[in-house]
């Protein structure tokens, strides 16, 4: 599992017939602390996430085991959408 910000959406005129209907968005990885790593991942979203909104995703097997994504030519799946995190009694994040 990663956490990751939706930093953008992936459109794709032409695809697999059986990814039809899912979209796909643009999530930059981040640390514990919420700090950008720098790299980014193209996941399905199973979840109906936004632009903005902190993320959990799941990758390469794990990735085909929700219930939009099953049996699907996929890599990553948003499968989260993160309300709070805490690390150590500490919070680190609270979604507005």
């Amino acid at each position: 599992m990663n956490l990751g910000k939706v930093v953008g959406t992936v459109v794709s005129t032409r695809k697999e017939p059986s990814l039809d209907g899912i979209r796909f968005l643009l999530v930059r990885l981040v640390g514990t602390d919420g700090k950008e790593t720098g790299n980014f991942v193209v996941a399905a979203d199973a979840m109906g996430a936004g632009p903005g909104e902190y993320v959990l995703t799941a990758a390469g097997s794990s990735a085909r085991q929700t219930t939009i994504t099953q049996n699907r030519p996929v890599d990553a799946v948003i499968m989260a959408i993160v309300d709070t995190w805490e690390i150590g009694g500490k919070t680190l994040y609270v979604k507005d």
